[in-house]
């Protein structure tokens, strides 16, 4: 048993029908049949949706995938049609907020790798492999890998896992185009990403990205290479044999899994209110992950 600890009343606006609410997301439509996602504070882990919320969280991963939006405007068109507020919208929703193109979206989590960590590790460590692609002996959490891989995911509910699948099940279940289109975006994005944060002094794990068609093209949405769908590391603090520092919940995760917190990971209980110090540290990490990529102050 997983999902929302207290699931959230979706705000109503006058012109919009809610659609869904996710983990972090909720999803509307407006009378023109676009998209309006809102990025809430709400933070997950353990398939969890926690009770407490991280403020500011949902502006930074709006305007951080904003940002990288533009840095990978060369190589991919995204979904963004406006940034501007709904006519009726709370004035919380200004800075968390984006009007999308309705997408044909793909039902995989287009997952790239260049370092070895996570449930690749967890592979890895079984079977030499990840995602049914062999890698070289000797690797340990943190290494880099030769070359980045496409590691695919199917999507999963609220409170699931996504299933990392090969290649050849996406091939099967999309299309051999669409998945050799998908592998080829994935890593592009990602090579560029890398590099772009490499100057920026941070690494960057992995990352996952979703896709759609507007019609024949592929299109990049959701987001992009915020800490909720990447893991980026301090290149200053990279030593492969040990977990990494990270700019992401590890903060959330390492209490909750605390003696402090009195919660049983493997109970169907569900996991108690973050305390204050665990909040602002993990919104300070999202914040510098902004700043430093970006190279612009949050405020």
């Amino acid at each position: 048993m997983s999902g929302f600890v207290e699931k959230p009343e979706p705000i109503q606006v006058p012109g919009l029908v809610h659609l869904h609410t996710g983990k972090v997301r909720e999803l509307y439509r407006n009378e023109a049949g676009d998209l309006v996602m809102v990025a809430s504070d709400r933070i997950s882990a353990y398939d969890w949706v926690l009770p407490t919320e991280i403020p500011d969280k949902g502006r930074v991963l709006t305007q951080l995938s904003l940002w990288w939006f533009d840095q990978l405007a060369d190589l991919l068109p995204n979904h963004v049609l406006s940034t501007e507020l709904p006519a009726g919208a709370p004035a919380d929703w200004a800075g968390r907020t984006l009007v999308c193109k309705s997408l044909n979206m793909v039902p995989v989590e287009c997952v790239a790798r260049g370092y070895l960590t996570g449930s690749g590790l967890t592979e890895y460590n079984e079977s030499r492999t990840v995602c049914g692609l062999a890698l070289p002996e000797g690797l340990v959490d943190g290494s880099e890998l030769p070359a980045p891989i496409f590691t695919p995911a199917t999507k999963a509910a609220v409170g699931e896992h996504d299933e990392n699948v090969a290649y050849e099940e996406v091939a099967r279940q999309v299309g051999a185009e669409t998945a050799a289109q998908l592998r080829q975006a994935t890593l592009a994005a990602y090579s560029r990403a890398r590099d772009i944060a490499r100057d920026r002094g941070i690494l960057l794990a992995d990352t996952k990205f979703e896709f759609g068609f507007d019609g024949e093209g592929l299109v990049i949405a959701d987001e992009v290479l915020t800490p909720d769908s990447s893991r980026f590391w301090p290149a200053e603090q990279w030593e492969p044999g040990r977990a990494q520092a990270s700019y992401d919940k590890q903060f959330v995760r390492d209490w909750l899994t605390s003696a402090e917190s009195g919660w049983d990971r493997k109970s169907e209980q569900p996991p108690p209110p973050l305390p204050q110090q665990v909040v602002d540290a993990t919104r300070a990490k999202y914040v510098e992950a902004y700043e430093r990529l970006t190279g612009t102050a949050w405020n």
